[in-house]
């Protein structure tokens, strides 16, 4: 039998630790892994934007400035080579002349690629400018001295005008917009009072309508004919230089054809 003094001991209890590389396998080099492997996607991303052409940077700009427009606009489409292309935001409008204006705009890209595409348009691209203003596309073909669209004091007009105007019936045709063609001349004056630049400025704009509804454009689209003479000069300070010559097609939005009144250079959104 054990003894009172063998009794009262109390038993030893051994705790051994257990030690090693446990650290190594738990997830805390993951997470570290991960932010590295981010932070080298966004540097491999700023390089790639770094090296991109100043459109390819607005249209990622824009992207993120508003992302629902644009997905609204092109059912989500990214930016491809022929892709869509997205542009910056326009500001202070309503979701849908916002929407209106980017079709727009896209419109007038597509018709500046046909032209490159055609070798006897590629000089005359300076003389076809295309403006997006509050009321919608412009496009304006200006003549110079040695590079007229029509015949002098005619509304016949030169092949390249017809080519020119050609396209852009062709690209109007895929929208539902309505057009103003516009006419204007510069201040030559005739002999005669029979023929005036009023005339002269509506037949002009007369038979670049006939070219566009060639192309595809429909009657109801042809909103007005409206012939200004040389009442509203681009180069004002030369009411004889050769750039007041010109006819102007506006694709109006929906706001500007139902409150269509008189002649607006329209406040300027961007080029």
């Amino acid at each position: 039998m054990l003894d009172e003094e063998e009794k009262q001991v109390q038993p030893i209890i051994i705790v051994k630790k257990k030690s090693g590389h446990g650290g190594h396998h738990g997830g805390a080099w993951k997470v570290a892994y991960a932010d590295f492997v981010t932070a080298l996607m966004a540097f491999f991303l700023v390089m790639w934007l770094v090296s991109q052409s100043d459109d390819i940077k607005a249209a990622v700009a824009g992207y993120f400035n508003d992302p629902v427009a644009y997905g609204k606009l092109k059912g989500g489409e990214g930016i491809l080579p022929n892709g869509p292309g997205l542009r910056p935001q326009i500001p202070n409008l309503k979701d849908e002349k916002r929407l209106e204006l980017l079709r727009l705009r896209q419109a007038a890209e597509h018709i500046r690629e046909m032209m490159k595409e055609n070798s006897d348009l590629s000089d005359l691209s300076d003389q076809v400018e295309m403006t997006l203003t509050s009321r919608g596309l412009k496009i304006q073909l200006e003549d110079k001295e040695d590079e007229m669209f029509f015949e002098v004091g005619s509304n016949n007009l030169h092949p390249s005008a017809s080519k020119i105007i050609s396209i852009i019936g062709t690209e109007l045709a895929g929208l539902d917009n309505t057009v103003v063609i516009e006419g204007h001349t510069d201040s030559r004056q005739y002999s005669g009072n029979a023929y005036t630049n009023w005339e002269l400025s509506a037949d002009r704009a007369s038979a670049a309508r006939y070219i566009l509804m060639k192309n595809g454009v429909t009657n109801e689209q042809i909103f007005g004919i409206e012939g200004y003479g040389d009442r509203f000069p681009k180069i004002t300070e030369n009411p004889m230089d050769g750039r007041n010559r010109r006819v102007a097609i506006i694709v109006l939005i929906k706001d500007a054809a139902e409150d269509h009144d008189m002649y607006e250079i329209g406040q300027q959104i961007f080029e």
